[in-house]
């Protein structure tokens, strides 16, 4: 029996760029690009899929296992004139993108830059 995989929820491409994988085509550009700024001196520091930790775990009372931290991870982050860029590429911004986004700023005093 041949298993069917369901098509992307909204219509993205995963996509491999020096073997990294990519969600999309569009994040997949966009590292392609961030890669030339930074051969050309204009950004430092690239990283992909970089992890924030917006609130830590808890455990309720009555539960077996702790809950686990929330975790806001960027496309990229990386170094522009002396600043940390944090940068997400969106299709889609989605009501959990959009909370996260704004915990980030609200928590941790961090901008998320949004592409579309």
């Amino acid at each position: 029996m041949e298993q069917q995989t369901k098509p992307p929820k909204y219509g993205n491409t995963k996509t491999v760029v020096n073997d990294i994988k990519f969600d999309s085509r569009a994040e997949a550009q966009r590292y392609s690009h961030l890669m030339i700024l930074q051969r050309a001196g204009h950004i430092s520091n690239l990283r992909c899929q970089v992890s924030f930790e917006l609130v830590s775990g808890v455990k309720f009372a009555g539960a077996a296992r702790a809950k686990p931290s929330i975790r806001y991870v960027a496309d990229f982050v990386y170094t522009e004139n002396g600043k940390e860029v944090i940068e997400d590429v969106k299709g889609v911004e989605t009501q959990e993108f959009k909370i996260k986004r704004h915990l980030m700023l609200a928590l941790l005093g961090k901008e998320v830059r949004v592409l579309k």
